[in-house]
């Protein structure tokens, strides 16, 4: 079985969504004074590769730990939009390359080679986004979830949230930001987990997002 893991590592100098303070570790038990090691763990919810439900943005929809386990694994479909230069949309034309092979995933992943700029000021940019066509079609279909390699569905200036909004008002679905190494999933359909921290009423988590071929 090949394995590849699609998340960021967790650290006190990772990037961070602007405004949000980074991760905190903090020694809580040593070897030497306590014969193991603990660390309190401080941090935001939608930190580094991590996953938003319907609740991030509706105080009324669905927390992730409201979710049942199948909705975190299924099939996944990487969809390579690569050649996008910063600023242009990510469009049906994009999905229609793929097939039905659209239509057969439980997941739609956005390779746009971002992930490479992890790090830089640059992975703050204008990043491509998918356009409203795009939207609709995830909206009328039966995905479990979407990601990118990216920090975020929205463009980083739109602080209303509008594809967040469009997305989660009516949708069980989730959202997952800040991928990496979708370029090494292939152009077909592959295993995909993304299991998120359990936390009552919660409005993200942190996963670890992994793509595995049998």
């Amino acid at each position: 079985m090949k394995v590849i893991d699609l998340t960021h590592t967790i650290r006190p100098d990772m990037p961070v969504y602007p405004g949000t303070e980074t991760p905190k570790f903090l020694p809580a038990n040593s070897y030497e004074k306590d014969g193991f090691k603990e660390t309190l763990l401080t941090m935001f919810t939608h930190t580094g590769t991590h996953m938003d439900p319907p609740a991030h943005l509706f105080a009324s929809r669905t927390t992730l730990d409201r979710f049942p386990p199948e909705q975190f694994i299924g099939k996944a479909l990487v969809i390579d939009c690569g050649e996008l230069a910063e600023g242009e949309a990510i469009t049906m034309d994009h999905l229609r390359r793929y097939g039905d092979k659209v239509e057969q995933a439980d997941f739609l992943l956005f390779h746009l080679g971002w992930d490479k700029k992890w790090g830089t000021a640059a992975y703050f940019g204008d990043y491509p986004c998918i356009d409203d066509a795009v939207l609709a079609h995830i909206k009328a279909g039966h995905y479990k979830g979407i990601g990118f390699d990216v920090i975020g569905l929205d463009p980083i200036a739109d602080v209303n949230l509008t594809r967040h909004k469009e997305l989660f008002r009516d949708t069980e679905i989730v959202n997952i930001e800040n991928l990496k190494n979708l370029e090494l999933c292939g152009d077909d359909l592959f295993w995909f987990s993304c299991f998120p921290l359990k936390l009552e009423d919660c409005d993200g988590s942190p996963i670890r997002a992994v793509a595995w071929f049998e």
